[in-house]
C-alpha cells in the first residue's frame, strides 16, 4: 500500500512531518501511512554525502526535488553568467561601487544576525571613513567586512585548514570573550555550547565532541575542493557551497562565530566555483529579516536522518530573495544617476564617483565625506578621492572644513536648486 500511494504522492512542498501531521491526509491514507509514502519516494531519489556525518554516523543526505533543481538552475542563469547583470554592475567602471557597498551589507547584517547592536547608517559611516571600532559590536562589524574582503583572494585557491583557521581568526579578533579560541578547534576537555530554543528555553542541538573535530574538518576540507561527482553523483556547486554552510555550522567547530565562518564558507566556496556575482549580494540580510525559518530547517535536518533537503530548499528562498534584492538596488542606483545625469546635461566633465556622491548628498543633506569614505565607496586611491571632492567644492556644490585633524565635505544646502540652477 504504501508503494502504491508513493507512486501517485504529490510532494510538492517537501514537508516535515512536523508540518504534515497537522493536515488532512489524502483520501484512504492516515498521516503516518502520508508520511511513509513520502518518505519511501524520497529515497528513490536520494544522494548521500559519506563525508558530512551527524554525531550518531548517519551522512547528510539531499533528495532531487524539482524546487531544487529549479533553484539552482535559476542561480546558474543569475549568477554565473554576464548577461542578467543590469550594465552598472558589469561595467568595469562603475561595479567596485556595487561590489563595496554589498561587502558593506554583508559584514553588518551578518553581524547583527549574531547580536551586534548598531544602526546601519552608523556602522555604514565607519566603513566608509575607516574610523576605529567604538565597541565590540563595532568590531564585529568591522571584522565581517575585513573578512569578506579576504575571501575574494582566499577563493583563488583550494581550502585548507589553515584558511578556515584564519577566517574564524579575522571574523573573531577581539569579539570573544576568550581571545585566545580566536582561529583555534576547540579541544578535548573544552565546553561544547549547546543550542538552545529561546522560545521553549529547552536544548534541541548538542554539537559534536571535540575529539571529533579534527577529523570532521579535514572531512569537510575534502568536500569544499572535491570534483563535481561524489560516488558518481553531479554535486551542483550551489548545493555544494550550501552544504558547507551546512555543515560548518553543525560540527560548529569554534568557541564562537561559527555562524559568521559559515556563511563566509558558503561565499568562499560559490565565488570558487565561479558564482562571481555572489560578492554582490548579502545573504545575511534576509536571514537577518527572517531568522527563525533558518534556524528552523537546522533542527527539521536532525530529527529526519540528516536530510538536508529542508535547508538547502530554505537556503534557496534565501539566495531568491538576496538576488532579487540585489536587481533591485542596482536598478535604483542606476535609475538615480540616469535621473542625475538628464540633471547635470552638458556637465560631461562628471565621472561616475562623483554622480554617486552628488546622488547620496541629494538624500542625505546632513551627510559627510572624507579622502578616506570616499576611497572606500569606490575602491580607489586617496589622491583620486580628493581630487573628486576638490572639484565637487570649486563647483560650489560641497563645502570643505576640518574637524579635528580630518578635512571633511558637506553638501551646500540649496544643492538641489544649485544642480539644477
Amino acid at each position: 500500500m504504501v508503494v502504491q500511494a508513493a507512486q501517485r504522492m504529490a510532494d510538492d512542498d517537501y514537508l516535515h512531518w512536523e508540518k504534515l501531521r497537522q493536515l488532512p491526509a489524502p483520501a484512504g491514507l492516515t498521516s503516518k501511512e502520508w508520511w511513509l509514502a513520502l518518505k519511501f519516494k524520497r529515497a528513490g531519489s536520494r544522494i548521500a554525502f559519506p563525508v558530512l556525518l551527524a554525531t550518531n554516523g548517519q551522512a547528510l543526505s539531499v533528495t532531487r526535488h524539482a524546487r531544487l533543481d529549479s533553484g539552482m538552475a535559476r542561480m546558474d542563469r543569475l549568477l554565473a553568467g554576464r548577461v542578467a547583470m543590469p550594465e552598472a554592475a558589469r561595467n568595469e567602471a562603475t561595479k567596485d561601487q556595487f561590489i563595496a557597498s554589498s561587502l558593506m551589507e554583508e559584514a553588518i547584517h551578518s553581524s547583527l544576525f549574531e547580536g551586534a547592536v548598531s544602526t546601519r547608517e552608523v556602522a555604514k559611516d565607519m566603513l566608509r571613513s575607516q574610523r576605529a571600532p567604538v565597541n565590540r559590536d563595532e568590531r564585529m562589524i568591522l571584522n565581517n567586512y575585513q573578512a569578506m574582503y579576504r575571501l575574494r583572494e582566499m577563493a583563488k585557491a583550494p581550502l585548507s585548514l589553515a584558511a578556515v583557521l584564519e577566517l574564524h581568526r579575522i571574523l573573531t579578533d577581539g569579539t570573544l570573550d576568550k581571545p585566545g579560541e580566536a582561529g583555534r578547534l576547540q579541544h578535548p576537555g573544552d565546553q561544547r555550547v549547546n543550542i538552545v530554543d529561546d522560545r521553549l528555553h529547552r536544548i534541541v542541538f548538542t554539537p559534536p565532541p571535540a575529539e571529533q573535530l579534527p577529523e570532521r574538518m579535514a572531512r569537510l576540507v575534502e568536500f569544499a575542493n572535491a570534483d563535481d561527482t561524489v560516488d558518481g553523483q553531479y554535486v551542483h556547486p550551489v548545493l555544494r557551497s550550501i552544504l558547507l554552510h551546512f555543515q560548518l555550522a553543525y560540527d560548529h567547530p569554534f568557541y564562537d562565530g561559527n555562524g559568521r565562518t559559515a556563511r563566509a564558507l558558503f561565499y568562499w566556496s560559490m565565488l570558487r566555483r565561479g558564482y562571481w556575482l555572489a560578492e554582490f549580494f548579502s545573504i545575511s540580510r534576509p536571514l537577518y529579516r527572517q531568522r527563525q525559518p533558518y534556524e528552523l530547517a537546522y533542527q527539521q535536518v536532525e530529527s529526519d536522518q540528516q536530510d538536508g533537503t529542508y535547508f538547502v530548499l530554505q537556503q534557496l528562498d534565501v539566495l531568491d530573495r538576496a538576488v532579487d534584492e540585489l536587481f533591485a538596488y542596482v536598478e535604483r542606483k542606476s535609475k538615480a544617476q540616469r535621473l542625475l545625469r538628464m540633471r547635470l546635461q552638458g556637465r560631461d566633465d562628471l565621472n561616475h564617483r562623483q554622480l554617486a556622491l552628488l546622488d547620496h548628498a541629494l538624500r542625505n543633506p546632513d551627510a559627510i565625506y572624507t579622502h578616506d569614505s570616499h576611497a572606500n565607496s569606490h575602491r580607489m586611491s586617496i589622491v583620486t578621492a580628493r581630487a573628486d571632492l576638490l572639484a565637487l567644492v570649486r563647483r560650489g556644490w560641497l563645502k570643505k572644513s576640518r574637524s579635528g585633524k580630518r578635512l571633511v565635505y558637506q553638501p551646500v544646502k540649496d544643492l538641489e536648486l544649485r544642480l539644477i540652477g
